[in-house]
């Protein structure tokens, strides 16, 4: 973890802005968005006027923390994908200003803000914010895993079979097909929040088991990522490896335990063989 500022101080100093980015632009916002505030990215993917001006709240407070790092934002990178390459710099915030827009979108929970700290491509701080409920969930790397102010340790539901909120969303129909005949008869599915700062939650809080995801950009995994596994879970790439958040791969393992990480990844191992 870098010295330039303690982990304690850093940890209030981002909470705070958290809070000011939900209360100034997201609560006000939450069921009371106008048609013209609700725009396309993509097919099934919407931003928000609340995305944009969280996003410059977090921006400009993150930015006066640590002047020497670089900023990529959602938003940000998604008007110019060139912020991508900093990724990799040897400070980097890394900030989705409101996780889970479709759901806020359509007036539903679950939603929340995900930062996080990467040095040289790796996460080394996370923080998630869940905006109706206030749950503050951190982690540094090497200092465990944090809800609110109480250490906590993963834990999983104890069910059987293990129960999998696996996201079938952005894989392709071969792949979406296999999960559904070898993968998902050994588990207890239920639905994905399509909310990163909810999912990762699940993993560590007894909630759910394991999870599947295709899709791996890091404002919705670097935060998350570091949680789980500073907690004692594990959550790494399908050959094991470390998540980065400045490579471009697809498919990350997510699990309340390093066991149920390895049951999970020998299955999906004998799916690619």
């Amino acid at each position: 973890m870098t010295n330039r500022r303690p982990t304690d101080a850093l940890d209030k100093a981002v909470h705070a802005l958290m809070r000011d980015a939900a209360e100034r632009a997201i609560l006000p916002r939450f069921r009371t968005l106008d048609d013209a505030e609700v725009m396309h990215k993509a097919v099934d993917d919407v931003v928000t006027i609340a995305d944009r001006d969280a996003e410059a709240i977090l921006t400009e407070g993150l930015g006066r923390l640590l002047p020497e790092a670089a900023i990529v934002g959602e938003e940000a990178a998604h008007a110019d994908p060139s912020l991508m390459n900093r990724l990799g710099d040897d400070l980097c915030w890394i900030v989705d200003p409101l996780d889970g827009t479709n759901n806020f979108a359509a007036g539903k929970a679950p939603f929340g803000i995900l930062v996080a700290l990467a040095e040289r491509g790796v996460a080394v701080s996370g923080w998630i914010y869940d905006v109706l409920t206030g749950r503050f969930c951190h982690a540094h790397r090497g200092m465990g895993a944090f809800v609110n102010a109480e250490r906590t340790a993963a834990r999983t539901t104890g069910q059987q079979p293990p129960v999998a909120g696996i996201s079938l969303l952005f894989m392709d129909d071969a792949k979406r097909e296999a999960m559904k005949r070898h993968i998902a008869p050994f588990y207890t599915l239920v639905d994905i929040p399509r909310c990163a700062a909810e999912q990762y939650p699940r993993l560590a809080l007894g909630v759910n088991d394991v999870s599947i995801f295709e899709r791996t950009l890091p404002w919705d995994h670097a935060a998350g990522a570091l949680f789980v596994n500073e907690a004692g879970g594990k959550v790494a790439r399908m050959d094991g490896s470390d998540y980065r958040v400045d490579e471009d791969r697809k498919g990350l393992i997510g699990a309340a335990s390093p066991a149920l990480w390895n049951d999970l990844a020998q299955r999906l191992r004998q799916i690619e063989s």
